[in-house]
């Protein structure tokens, strides 16, 4: 399976009374397939996951694959703190449809190595689905160390590797030792563009949420070959995408969201609103975005 384009990280919509508004999501998902994304990643991490029920999970899951287009690409969070929470999660996403699944390390338990190898062969065996590893130890606490990534890397269901470090270093060699094996995704978004130099053809894009057609654009001009005006592109988004590393990214790309004429509601709990000085920084830096 080849992995291309944008595809959004998505937002889950919530109402004012807290509960997953389908209406605001749909007027997303209409958005965005308008700017050119190429597929759609519902239940990660920018979708507050967490913060759901297995039947609002489920929910979620069903009503993205309901509106996809044939040739979409499709893959599913399914991400949970257990391996058998894990396992449940991925056995419900191919029952609706869902071929391929992104799962970081579980979350809070920080497993070894040789524990997070078992765990990703373990779902791998119970359930017929490709698998896109996630890195982002800053917000996982465990790495996905060469070791493991060696390990499967003539396993032809684990198929890329978002990757979110941070680290370009790190991006270039798996770029370099995987090749032909394990995708490189793009997953820090204010150096996309140097991972799409480095080899990565698909960029699981949560800011595409509230800059979807600066984000596609960015992309459709690195593939045309001008990377003079793919140079300022990323110049003008980069402001922005560093403000969203800088914390409360879901908060910030909600906002976005908003700033874009899509509100789609409030984080839940734990998570917190922005302050108006939060507010001001972001809104500052997508004005030139928004005039796209």
């Amino acid at each position: 399976m080849k992995l291309s384009g944008v595809m959004p990280a998505l937002v889950t919509p919530f109402d004012a009374n807290g509960r997953v508004d389908f209406q605001a999501f749909e007027k997303l998902l209409v958005h965005l397939r308008d700017a050119g994304v190429t597929g759609w990643v519902p239940n990660g991490s920018t979708g507050e996951y967490f913060s759901q029920s297995t039947e609002e999970r489920r929910a979620v899951l069903q009503f993205v694959k309901d509106f996809a287009n044939p040739g979409e690409i499709l893959i599913a969070g399914t991400n949970a703190p257990a391996t058998r929470e894990v396992i449940e999660q991925t056995a419900m996403a191919k029952e609706i449809g869902y071929d391929t699944v992104l799962l970081a390390p579980p979350f809070y338990t920080r497993p070894t190595q040789p524990e997070l190898i078992r765990h990703y062969e373990a779902v791998l065996a119970a359930v017929d689905v490709n698998l896109v590893l996630y890195s982002y130890p800053a917000k996982d606490g465990s790495d996905i160390s060469f070791d493991l990534l060696d390990h499967f890397a003539d396993n032809t269901r684990v198929i890329g590797i978002k990757e979110s470090s941070g680290v370009l270093q790190r991006a270039i060699d798996i770029a370099s030792r995987y090749e032909g094996n394990i995708q490189l995704v793009s997953g820090s978004d204010d150096i996309a563009l140097d991972f799409m130099f480095w080899g990565a053809d698909s960029w699981i894009c949560g800011p595409s949420n509230c800059m979807a057609k600066a984000c596609c654009d960015l992309d459709r001009t690195y593939r045309s070959g001008d990377l003079g005006k793919a140079r300022e592109m990323m110049k003008t988004l980069y402001r922005a995408m560093n403000i969203l590393e800088s914390g409360k990214f879901v908060q910030k790309i909600k906002y976005g969201c908003e700033l874009q004429g899509l509100p789609v509601g409030e984080c839940r709990a734990p998570l917190g609103p922005l302050t108006d000085d939060e507010k001001a920084e972001f809104r500052s830096a997508m004005q030139p975005i928004l005039n796209w």
